[in-house]
């Protein structure tokens, strides 16, 4: 069943594409796929891991075969330590040994490492093959599936290798949630209270709202709960719609912009977040944990430099904790954290760019060197050493 259906226009590019949103539609998802390739593809390399596969691939793959497709499985581990050059290389060798064409697809079936990695792969595979995505964790729904970044990492930080290559289509299907570890839906709901908090008020209490009136430790029971699972299946829809919007008014992140609706604004929370990620050697939080680890930073750098007031710094911290625990923090080094912020993606030529909140719709971006050492310190020890 399609509830919404979500179209994406790039405007720097002929790019176009369309997201569906809705329940039940895995089953479908072979003909699905063959309308997003134009009936072009007669090979498909299907990319998940063990744990998704087990759950859903098996009726993504049989759905495919019906469609006419031949299908190639190929699965990698989970975690974001496995989105890496290895493991690149080997799915590189996996196209190349199924003798797919520049009209055959790849398909990420899972959250978004798998969807990086395989985004990448078919961006650099005879210099470019279709690939689509089927999100299957909140967070990858809402964020990584949408905009074409497609990446690896490395040992010199995360996501600094990749490409900008858009996908095909997007297939969101609600029901896949049920399934979620806790520490997921917290990653997920993360990076949505981050996205309402630039956005615009109206998002973040749709957010906000959702949170209060759902606990997420009581997530399972909720899907057979027509309510929860229509206003899910919108707060999903509108998160897709805000990042559209963005994407398809700065693509490739100009440098140049720093304007409200530049795409560097989505990088809320995320110099921090990166930076948690890498000390950690990918191994301690998961993506969505460490966003909201650094939306708290943010917001907290941001009143200490007496753009953002106590009462939204309150406000965000307390949307934030609806969303679950957090990881502990307090034995994370403040100068290793540092150093870390100089590898970040988002600087422009010399200086660390960061964004800042003025009010809740309203983000800034702001050279690194115009916030003081020590505000600075002292703002990453509130949040991360108390």
């Amino acid at each position: 069943m399609i509830s919404k259906i979500l179209s994406i226009n790039i405007s720097e590019t002929s790019s176009r594409y369309k997201i569906e949103i809705g329940r039940d539609l895995l089953q479908n998802c072979g003909e699905w796929v063959k309308n997003c390739l134009n009936g072009s593809a007669q090979k498909v390399v299907l990319v998940s891991n063990a744990k998704i596969f087990r759950l859903y691939g098996e009726k993504t793959a049989n759905s495919l075969i019906k469609t006419g497709f031949e299908v190639f499985i190929y699965l990698i581990k989970d975690g974001e330590r496995y989105k890496n050059f290895r493991v690149l290389e080997k799915l590189l060798a996996f196209f190349s040994e199924n003798k797919l064409t520049r009209t055959d697809a790849a398909i990420a079936l899972g959250g978004g490492v798998v969807g990086d990695l395989t985004g990448f792969a078919a961006a650099i595979f005879l210099r470019g093959i279709p690939f689509l995505q089927i999100p299957t964790t909140l967070l990858a729904m809402i964020d990584s599936s949408v905009g074409g970044k497609t990446a690896v990492n490395s040992a010199f930080g995360k996501n600094l290798i990749g490409a900008f290559y858009q996908p095909e289509g997007v297939l969101v299907d609600s029901t896949v949630l049920q399934t979620l570890e806790r520490r997921e839906l917290t990653a997920g709901f993360c990076e949505a209270v981050k996205q309402g908090a630039i956005s615009s008020e109206k998002l973040f209490n749709q957010t906000a709202d959702f949170l209060r009136e759902f606990s997420l430790d009581n997530s399972k029971e909720y899907f057979t709960n027509l309510k929860f699972k229509e206003k899910i299946e919108n707060l999903i829809a509108a998160q897709i719609a805000f990042k559209a919007e963005i994407v398809a008014n700065d693509e490739r992140e100009n440098i140049a912009r720093e304007d409200a609706k530049s795409r560097k604004i989505l990088n809320f929370g995320h110099t921090v977040g990166h930076a948690l990620e890498k000390i950690t050697d990918y191994k301690y939080f998961k993506h969505g944990e460490a966003v909201g680890l650094g939306i708290i930073c943010a917001a907290e750098i941001s009143k200490n430099v007496g753009i953002l007031n106590q009462n939204t710094l309150t406000l965000l911290n307390d949307v934030v904790g609806l969303t679950g625990k957090l990881p502990a923090t307090n034995k994370i080094e403040i100068e290793k954290l540092r150093e870390a912020f100089e590898f970040d993606k988002k600087q422009s030529g010399k200086n660390l760019q960061w964004v800042l909140l003025e009010k809740i719709g309203s983000p800034i971006i702001v050279d690194g060197n115009t916030i003081p050492a020590e505000i600075l310190q002292k703002s990453l020890r509130n949040v991360l050493n108390k």
